[in-house]
């Protein structure tokens, strides 16, 4: 990936990687060198507009202050890698809500994902977070995506996905069709549930996010039949993502996200074998997306002159 400079660009770069569970940021100078990070609240779209950039400005702001900044949105390009981005009526309204910065780009944050991990070059990454999606990029740089769908239609072996399937465990338990473990008070514990009425409260309310919150009792209990069962089948999931990518078996891949780690284990061996470590995050690509973003932004300007 490249990190060349954008000389006559004179502001700041910001990287934004925006997910259901929280945005990360990476604030840099305008030849790319980093100065701070910082993270905040959800970003992804489905969460709402208005919250995004709530939660994107909050997290700018920190960076700034990290890096004793004075902090104007007038000041910055920005890249942004967002979840929720497919949407064209989500984007549209993200833009039209956007503040007034120097350069803007969005692109989905499967796209910032596997610009980071393989650092521009070919390769397949399926991320792994609150929600998932897997991305591949090609020789001559074209992206492909299988997956992120959205919760909870798709976003197969995400944490929302997981944790939707450990519930029902809980509800089993709730009603005794299921004998009371470790696992079910580990979900009660997480929910604050009680009993069957006030779970049901909880449902209701659930969203991605929540359910996203009982995925980490599932690698917690993983000895547990069911839980090995889910795992297994995320294993699977996250198998048939690269396999729709890369037909032929040859591109390295890289899992990233929160659970990337966790879920390691249940890949199947065959895939292992080509799995290597990201080089760098989605907010380091988001960062390539604000200096793409900077440097037409100043060759328009210098154009205009």
């Amino acid at each position: 990936m490249t990190t060349s400079s954008t000389s006559a660009f004179d502001g700041f770069l910001l990287g934004i990687d925006g997910g259901g569970s929280g945005t990360r940021v990476i604030l840099a100078d305008a030849h790319g060198n980093e100065l701070a990070r910082a993270s905040g609240g959800p970003s992804g779209l489905g969460l709402g507009v208005a919250r995004a950039w709530q939660s994107i400005g909050d997290a700018c702001a920190r960076a700034f202050e990290a890096a004793a900044l004075p902090f104007d949105w007038r000041n910055c390009a920005l890249g942004c890698g967002l979840a929720g981005v497919n949407n064209a009526d989500w984007l549209t309204a993200f833009l039209g809500a956007a503040p007034d910065v120097r350069a803007l780009s969005v692109e989905s944050d499967a796209y910032t994902t596997v610009l980071g991990a393989h650092g521009g070059e070919s390769g397949v990454i399926v991320a792994l977070g609150t929600g998932s999606i897997a991305a591949s990029l090609d020789e001559s740089g074209v992206c492909r995506i299988a997956g992120g769908y959205g919760f909870p239609s798709g976003d197969e072996a995400s944490g929302a996905w997981l944790g939707l399937r450990a519930v029902v465990h809980l509800q089993r338990v709730l009603d005794g069709r299921a004998p009371e473990d470790g696992w079910s008070r580990a979900m009660l514990a997480h929910t604050g549930a009680t009993d069957r009425d006030s779970l049901v409260v909880w449902l209701c309310a659930a969203n991605q996010t929540a359910y996203a919150t009982l995925a980490p009792t599932v690698f917690e209990f993983r000895d547990h039949p069911e839980a090995a069962r889910l795992l297994d089948q995320a294993g699977q999931e996250i198998a048939k993502f690269v396999a729709a990518l890369d037909s032929a078996g040859v591109l390295p891949v890289a899992l990233c996200g929160g659970l990337a780690a966790p879920y390691e284990p249940f890949v199947p061996a065959m895939l292992r074998e080509r799995m290597r470590a990201p080089r760098a995050d989605s907010a380091a690509g988001a960062l390539e997306l604000a200096r793409r973003a900077a440097s037409a932004f100043a060759a328009a300007d210098g154009a205009a002159r």
